[in-house]
């Protein structure tokens, strides 16, 4: 897939895809810190320090960056996913994904966006299959745009996830 990919949203706004790199880190870094906060969509409490980060979204990973087209410096990143093999060897033909969008940016279409664009980015790159391991059952966002991509729960880990109130909700595997 050739990056950066430029399309449009839902509003008309123009954005592109960029092959995240070492301009990306930190963007991705602030941005990251803002969805552990909200603690509505990934397993980390705090955010992990610098080499913990870099091993969750860059190391041994493809991570695809939104950006507006006309971006300035204030604007930052939009979103971002990465993708990776689930497992290693034999298995090594299932990829795992990962995404995050700005708390502004959400509902415009680019989970969609994203979604779709790392799925034939997976295709391209040999991958028979994509999983998420960990989509947060309240996350009702999230599993609305899997199953609107064609995925399916694959089953239902009961009270897999602590939120910030001390209870625990469940977590879906999705294929």
């Amino acid at each position: 897939m050739p990056f950066p990919v430029e399309a449009k949203l839902k509003d008309g706004t123009r954005i592109q895809l960029v092959l995240a790199g070492q301009a990306d880190v930190e963007p991705l870094r602030q941005l990251y810190q803002i969805i552990v906060t909200e603690g509505t969509s990934y397993p980390h409490d705090r955010l992990p320090d610098h080499e913990d980060f870099m091993d969750y979204w860059f190391r041994g990973k493809s991570t695809v960056a939104a950006y507006l087209v006309e971006r300035s410096p204030q604007s930052g990143m939009l979103g971002a996913f990465y993708l990776k093999p689930n497992w290693p060897g034999r298995a090594r033909q299932v990829a795992n994904a990962g995404f995050i969008v700005a708390p502004g940016w959400r509902n415009k279409g680019l989970g969609w966006l994203l979604g779709a664009t790392m799925l034939q980015y997976a295709k391209e790159l040999g991958y028979r299959s994509v999983i998420f391991n960990l989509v947060f059952s309240e996350n009702e966002a999230a599993r609305h745009l899997w199953e609107t991509l064609g995925f399916t729960v694959l089953g239902t880990i009961p009270d897999a996830v602590r939120k910030n109130d001390g209870t625990y909700q469940d977590s879906c595997s999705d294929l």
